[in-house]
């Protein structure tokens, strides 16, 4: 059923503008038969995607002017990469080839056709990297400008099925997330109460990147790493920022293996808006000795001492393991056969 009710398939138009495409690389791993036959169980119709579909020139313009026209039904618009506002607010930075239009102006035109409006990745949704300092070519997400709201929508747009603009934020976004957001929407499944505060679906951002961290068990006891290869947790000194960033990486791995941090990489909060303005973004800023970033999951005074406590009790198995790049004293008893 398309998220008009209607029981066709609901149809999606996918659009690229100031990114890297990495968005569409990560969809590309979902589905155990492919995306495109995962967007087929889904009941949804892609139209056009400017990477992966052979039509070009004058079908896709006539497909994108019938559209604005409100001759073609779209119920699914998606925009990857941020919208170039420059030079001077003309948007002409980044034009849709072939089209004399910028992507500002196309964006513009079609989203009040759509039925509901998708932001995937952090550039479509609040800048991302694409807006990072100092930011030549005054880029921003549809509904966001980072942490703003306003951005080229404005705060107070709506589709027409009454939502603001969904955010599947991330850098790049988990496949999943892109996956199950489309088929929520396809499926008038998702309401403006199923989405944060900065827009994102809350099935994945009521979670912390931390949570199902294969570090968990050094992070309990503070027991922190010193340099990028070692085995403890990255929170203390390396500029983790898994307990303050929204995200279930670690719980539902990627390409069926990994995360950033399982791999030794630092969480660089890549969900949340104005990530991309960090500096020195893999040494741990702090105050007094104390880092400044604090886990969202509990109060800050809780987790110093909690903190103070841990590191107190820290068994010596875990204390050396932590500065390791290998177990190198493994679990077990003090007595009895090994």
């Amino acid at each position: 059923m398309s998220s008009t009710g209607s029981t066709r398939p609901a149809t999606m138009l996918w659009l690229q503008a100031g990114g890297c495409g990495g968005c569409t690389m990560a969809v590309l791993e979902q589905g155990a038969h492919g995306w495109f036959e995962d967007l087929a169980e889904s009941g949804i119709e892609l139209l056009w995607h400017p990477s992966l579909s052979l039509d070009t020139g004058a079908p896709v313009r006539e497909l994108l002017t019938a559209i604005e026209a409100g001759e073609r039904p779209l119920d699914i618009l998606v925009l990857e990469g941020a919208i170039l506002r420059g030079p001077n607010g003309t948007g002409r930075f980044n034009r849709l080839s072939g089209t004399d239009r910028s992507m500002l102006d196309w964006i513009k035109g079609l989203a009040p056709q759509a039925g509901v409006v998708v932001a995937v990745g952090s550039c479509a949704a609040y800048g991302g990297v694409s807006a990072g300092l100092p930011d030549p070519t005054d880029a921003c997400g549809l509904q966001f400008k980072q942490a703003e709201a306003g951005g080229v929508l404005g705060a107070g747009f709506r589709s027409r099925a009454g939502l603001p603009v969904i955010n599947v934020a991330g850098c790049a976004p988990h496949p999943g997330w892109i996956a199950e957001t489309l088929a929520a929407v396809a499926g008038q499944m998702i309401s403006a109460d199923d989405l944060d505060g900065f827009g994102r679906p809350r099935f994945y951002a009521d979670h912390l990147a931390h949570h199902g961290c294969s570090r968990n068990e050094f992070y309990e006891f503070k027991a922190s790493a010193e340099s990028p290869a070692d085995r403890g947790c990255l929170m203390e000194h390396l500029g983790c920022k898994a307990t303050q960033a929204v995200g279930d990486c670690n719980q539902r791995v990627w390409n069926g293996a990994g995360s950033c941090t399982h791999a030794g990489y630092a969480c660089v909060a890549c969900t949340a808006p104005g990530f991309e303005n960090a500096r020195d973004y893999l040494v741990t800023p702090k105050l007094a000795g104390i880092p400044v970033g604090l886990p969202l999951d509990m109060p800050k005074a809780w987790f110093v001492a909690l903190a103070a406590l841990s590191k107190s009790a820290t068994p010596k198995r875990v204390a050396v393991n932590a500065r390791s790049d290998r177990v190198v004293v493994p679990p077990r008893r003090t007595a009895g056969p090994k």
